[in-house]
C-alpha cells in the first residue's frame, strides 16, 4: 500500500480541521483505492492526516485485500496450512479470549499497551478484528 495524507483548516480561524488519506494497493498493479476524509476529528490522534486518517485507510485495506485475494507489495507470502474460523471473543475477558485464541494457534494484539500487573479478567473485549463470520 502507498498513500498520501492531508490536513487542512475548515475555513479561517474556526479551529476545525479536515484530514484525509488516499491509498492504493498493491503498488505494483493497483486494484483498490481507498479515500478517507474526516471532518473535525478529535481524540488521541489529534487532527493530523497521518495520525488519524491513514490508520483508518490502512485498516480498511487490511480487511479488503484478503477478501479480494490480493497481497500488499513487499509483504511476505504466507503459506496457509489450514483455514481457521475466527471465534467470537467480544464480551469475554482478556484472559478467556487469550486462551481461546491460543488453543487455535492464534495470538491476540490489543490497541492499548496493557501493563503486566493488571488483572486480565477485568479487561473485557469490546471489539475484534477480524470479525467472526456470521
Amino acid at each position: 500500500m502507498d498513500g498520501k495524507t492531508g490536513t487542512s483548516e475548515d475555513g479561517v480561524n474556526t479551529n476545525k480541521y479536515v484530514t484525509s488519506f488516499i491509498g492504493v494497493a498493491p503498488i505494483s498493479d493497483p486494484e483498490v483505492v481507498v479515500l478517507v476524509t474526516l471532518y473535525n476529528p478529535t481524540g488521541e490522534g489529534g487532527h493530523q492526516g497521518g495520525a488519524v486518517a491513514a490508520p483508518v485507510g490502512g485498516q480498511i485495506l487490511s480487511e479488503v485485500l484478503p477478501y479480494l485475494d490480493l497481497t500488499k507489495d513487499n509483504s511476505e507470502e504466507v503459506e496457509v496450512k489450514e483455514e481457521i474460523e475466527v471465534p467470537e471473543i467480544r464480551g469475554k475477558n482478556l484472559k478467556e479470549a487469550s486462551k481461546i485464541l491460543k488453543d487455535l494457534g492464534l495470538g491476540i494484539e490489543t490497541d492499548k499497551q496493557i501493563e503486566s500487573n493488571i488483572n486480565k479478567e477485568e479487561i473485557i473485549i469490546k471489539e475484534q478484528l477480524p470479525k467472526p463470520r456470521n
